[in-house]
């Protein structure tokens, strides 16, 4: 696939191109500016859904997840890395240009598209591997300097570059107890199972927030919970979140719709893994079939102080 039409198909799915990157407006930013609930984040760490710009700063990705959403199955052309200002600043200029078409809409609730328009938080998250963004670091430091909080999702293929990041909260993505079904589930590039175990190392020191994130699907990974705790007994994160694979996008190519688990399945899941890591369940959201669990150590409620 060329670069012309990959931008067409993104286009086309509500991604607005920046340089190298992306913002796309997220269902539950529409939900809330219509006066309805927000997502997980909201209910976990208090982060408001209308005022949270979910971007990339690379649309590439060295795995091709059997679980992921992307529109893409395959490798996408690599585009030349913009510059963090620039990128940051087109950024939240097409979060602008995105929010002025509800200003028009009886459904829109005024008060929190006026509030929409001074955000408040930066998901790292839409599409991607984002250490694999040349200036990842520069870029994180840029958003705390205008006053937004960060969180950054990585596969842990990089650990030498997360090593040296100070997002709010960061992300690790563990969707297999062992390599092997690694290999299967994550599809990497390369022969990246102990990198990622040097990654989840790094939470244990680590000068910020810290989560492991699993997305579990029936049949595939949502097996040997004990094995999962194990792995992250050693690295300590401040939470997991346990979620629930959904079955969207490109995954239902590549996924039955069976795959999709049970809210049930997930808090049983999250219940005995807890028991098994001394954390407790702290919060779930049934809708989005996902649950927290908490070491304990530090307030959910998100703080956009830098933890030393």
């Amino acid at each position: 696939m060329d670069g012309i039409e990959a931008k067409k198909i993104l286009a086309k799915q509500g991604y607005h191109l920046v340089g190298s990157g992306a913002v796309k407006p997220c269902l539950w930013l529409n939900r809330s500016l219509r006066g309805g609930d927000q997502c997980y984040k909201h209910h976990f760490y208090g982060i408001s859904s209308h005022r949270c710009v979910q971007m990339t700063p690379t649309l590439a990705c060295n795995h091709l997840c059997l679980h992921c959403w992307r529109p893409m199955d395959g490798p996408l052309p690599l585009t030349e890395a913009q510059e963090p200002g620039p990128l940051l600043n087109g950024i939240l200029h097409e979060q602008q240009r995105i929010l002025s078409g509800y200003g028009g809409a009886k459904t829109t609730d005024m008060k929190r598209l006026a509030e929409a328009r001074e955000p408040r938080h930066v998901a790292i998250s839409l599409m991607g591997e984002p250490t694999l963004y040349p200036y990842l670091k520069e870029l994180v430091e840029l958003i705390s300097q205008q006053k937004l909080t960060s969180f950054l999702v990585s596969n842990g293929t990089n650990p030498e570059v997360l090593e040296d990041l100070r997002p709010t909260q960061l992300y690790i993505s563990l969707n297999a107890p062992d390599e092997e079904l690694y290999r299967r589930v994550c599809n990497p590039a390369g022969a990246f199972w102990p990198r990622l175990q040097e990654s989840l190392s790094i939470l244990k020191s680590h000068h910020c927030r810290s989560t492991v994130r699993m997305t579990l699907a029936r049949g595939l990974n949502m097996e040997r919970p004990e094995d999962y705790a194990r792995l992250l007994e050693a690295c300590e994160p401040d939470f997991v979140e346990v979620k629930a694979y959904m079955h969207l996008g490109r995954s239902r190519a590549r996924l039955d719709r069976e795959a999709m688990p049970e809210h049930a399945e997930i808090h049983a899941f999250a219940k005995t893994m807890g028991e098994a890591m001394g954390y407790e369940l702290a919060a779930e959201v049934p809708l989005s079939r996902v649950a927290l669990l908490s070491s304990g150590r530090i307030s959910r409620s998100l703080v956009p102080q830098r933890l030393d």
